[in-house]
């Protein structure tokens, strides 16, 4: 017998699929990759979680998709952010249902408890996350965390699994999956602090800024977690670096809607402007660029803006950069 399990690299996922590997079931770990995941995640620690919980890591990109089908329109809203918990999880499952005959899977598993988290995984969400994904009659998705406090799944009904052997946990609280991670000899997982972009309040900020000035396109994502994100006056956006590592980003990563800004005389931010923007506002942009430096505010340096080079100056104070901050 085989299993889809959705997995997070979370330590409720990782529960879920070793309490089916133990009753010698074969798991494939899917992670299915919206997008908006924490930049923080990497793949190498998603592979390891699999594999200690007892199961085959696969990646599915569904981004592009994420956002046409589920990110703008949710038919049961958003969270306290830009976060449509329940059509998300619906979507994702409706991602394994459609690969359930690619990998000879039977069913599906989450690590999802109830009434763990007030909006998406209370017993009516979960119910409505079953029909996002055309699960009611099916009844495919096993939750083996909170199994024995809901209605018995096909895979339980048709002895594929073994109900005794699952939990009926409930509410916020961890202790029962510490002591759980604790018996398994697990040190390596994540603290539940909630991995999605769409529930972080800064990124949502920016998204919402980006919403109201121009149109979406998909490879924004990537740019919005990375670096300081300003507006400037005139309807711009300036994205500068904070570190190397997104200094490095910015100077590959592809996007048509911007210039690149670099200065080589010396350590500076690289950055992104909109190809629309002004005389004026590259001119401010670059002086803003040049205030993150130790640039004398008397002194003239080249900024290349694109493919031409703008001659300009710090800025003398730092308030008005701060009132440009998203």
């Amino acid at each position: 017998m085989k299993a889809l399990a959705l997995f997070s690299g979370g330590l409720d996922s990782m529960l879920a699929v070793k309490l089916l590997v133990d009753q010698g079931i074969e798991v494939i770990a899917l992670y299915i990759d919206i997008g908006f995941n924490s930049k923080k995640e990497n793949l190498s620690a998603l592979q390891e979680r699999a594999t200690m919980a007892g199961a085959h890591l696969e990646i599915i990109d569904v981004h592009d998709a994420y956002v046409q089908e589920v990110l703008f329109n949710p038919r049961y809203g958003y969270g306290k952010q830009f976060n449509p918990c329940i059509d998300c999880h619906g979507y994702m499952f409706r991602v394994a249902k459609g690969m359930l005959e690619r990998f000879g899977a039977s069913f599906i598993v989450t690590g999802e408890v109830v009434g763990q988290r007030p909006m998406s995984q209370t017993k009516e969400a979960l119910r409505n996350v079953k029909r996002l994904a055309n699960d009611l009659e099916e009844n495919l998705i096993l939750r083996p965390l909170s199994a024995k406090l809901m209605e018995e799944s096909l895979p339980e009904k048709e002895g594929w699994v073994d109900r005794t052997r699952l939990l009926a946990l409930n509410g916020r609280g961890r202790s029962h999956q510490l002591a759980l991670a604790k018996a398994f000899g697990w040190k390596d997982y994540p603290t539940p602090a909630g991995g999605c972009l769409l529930a972080d309040i800064q990124f949502t900020q920016r998204l919402r800024d980006l919403l109201a000035h121009e149109p979406f396109e998909s490879s924004d994502t990537l740019i919005l977690k990375h670096g300081r994100h300003f507006r400037l006056p005139e309807g711009s956006k300036l994205v500068l670096g904070r570190n190397q590592k997104e200094n490095d980003f910015l100077e590959i990563v592809e996007n048509s809607k911007y210039l690149r800004l670099h200065v080589s005389d010396f350590n500076a931010p690289s950055g992104l402007l909109s190809k629309s923007a002004s005389e004026e506002e590259a001119l401010h942009a670059c002086r803003i660029l040049l205030s993150f430096t130790k640039a004398d505010t008397q002194t003239l340096f080249d900024v290349r803006v694109g493919e031409r080079f703008i001659r300009t100056h710090a800025l003398d104070e730092q308030a008005p950069i701060r009132a440009y901050l998203i």
